[in-house]
């Protein structure tokens, strides 16, 4: 049974080339400025040799080796290479939002603005290819009650989409138009990765879903 969240598709654990969670314990979260520097090193080296190789070729090991830290410290903030990735993912996302925050919003309607925040980070992830298969296959594979950072990619991207479009208070109809366009925008990112669709289709097909589902969003033009 398929179970539709913001922006993924969440499917039982052990399917055929998914990663397969190890034991389910909590990961540690850093707490000092030396934890948090190793924390950012370890998801910066797993981005690399994500975009490097594919994700049941990438190691933990590796991981420790280039990231300079004992297998055990690895193990202690990432529990199973899902956990890692899926941590990756929600790092992207957060810089993302950075550098959202620094961008002027203009003259954009909010069904442009969401627009062209989705166009971005779309680029952003197609231009590594491995890695975003990664992500997504990670990602869409976890389940939030082993996996809290799966549950933090959906709230945060929501909130990106939001900000984009200047909603503060969203009524549950924009929550539910915001979610529909994403679960939309990772289908045709998967598309893409798996060459069944040209980024300029990619990027066509989201605009007419932008038109369609969010022409009602509060700011447009009537």
């Amino acid at each position: 049974m398929r179970v539709f969240v913001f922006g993924f598709v969440r499917i039982g654990e052990g399917v055929a080339g998914m990663p397969r969670l190890a034991e389910v314990r909590d990961a540690a979260e850093p707490s000092s400025a030396e934890q948090r520097a190793r924390h950012s090193r370890i998801l910066r080296v797993a981005a690399q040799l994500g975009a490097e190789k594919e994700l049941e070729r990438v190691q933990m090991q590796e991981v420790a080796k280039r990231a300079g830290v004992a297998l055990g410290t690895l193990y202690r903030y990432f529990p199973s290479k899902t956990h890692l990735f899926v941590a990756v993912m929600l790092d992207r996302i957060d810089r993302l939002d950075a550098q959202a925050e620094k961008r002027p919003r203009g003259s954009l309607s909010p069904c442009d603005a969401v627009y062209e925040t989705l166009v971005r980070a779309g680029r952003a992830l197609l231009r590594a290819p491995l890695l975003a298969n990664a992500m997504l296959q990670s990602a869409g594979t976890s389940n939030a009650a082993t996996v809290p950072d799966s549950a933090k990619i959906d709230q945060h991207f929501q909130q990106l989409l939001l900000d984009a479009a200047g909603i503060d208070e969203p009524t549950t109809r924009d929550a539910t138009v915001l979610r529909l366009v994403v679960a939309l925008w990772f289908g045709l990112l998967q598309s893409a990765l798996n060459n069944r669709t040209s980024i300029p289709e990619v990027e066509s097909d989201l605009r007419v879903a932008c038109d369609r589902l969010l022409g009602d969003l509060p700011g447009n033009p009537r």
